[in-house]
């Protein structure tokens, strides 16, 4: 079994984590100032699985729970601080679905995903020539040609290229 707290790890990925566990727990604090500062465990177990794109029956399998009790806690604890969060204290939550995108329009996504490091190393120019084909017996022989321009950070553009007989 796996332990709980290693439970849907992949939300601290994408997510700012610690911003948004500061942020429920303002929220809660707001909601009922009596009750303990900051987020259980618990509370935290169970926005990571919504974060990991968790449905409430899923989250409670992984914690051997029935799926009424988790919406039920859903439905008590966190969905009442999205709401907080959001501003919108008389619209219902709808969906579980809806937590990951009010969160994201709030800014607690993390732009670390590989998309974004991958956009900013990504060639801002390429060019590719095949300059011959080739049949024998059963080998294909292709001959290429690349031209890479990425941006420098210097003033002028520096260019690699890798076709030298243009």
């Amino acid at each position: 079994m796996v332990p709980k707290e290693d439970l849907f790890a992949e939300a601290a990925k994408h997510w700012d984590l610690e911003r948004l566990y500061q942020a429920f727990a303002e929220a809660k604090r707001q909601i009922s100032p009596r009750s303990r500062r900051g987020l259980t465990e618990t509370e935290k177990l169970y926005l990571r699985g919504l974060l990991s794109g968790c449905s409430p029956a899923e989250i409670a399998r992984q914690l051997f729970q029935s799926s009424k009790s988790a919406e039920v806690y859903l439905c008590k604890t966190l969905y009442q601080y999205v709401k907080k969060l959001a501003d919108v204290p008389n619209e219902p939550v709808g969906n579980w679905r809806n937590i990951c995108d009010r969160l994201q329009e709030a800014g607690y996504k993390t732009q670390s995903s590989p998309e974004f490091k991958i956009n900013n190393s990504v060639p801002t120019e390429a060019l590719v020539k095949i300059v011959n084909i080739g049949f024998k017996e059963s080998t294909v022989s292709i001959d290429i040609n690349i031209r890479l321009e990425f941006p420098s950070t210097s003033e002028t553009q520096k260019k690699e290229d890798l076709d030298k007989n243009d």
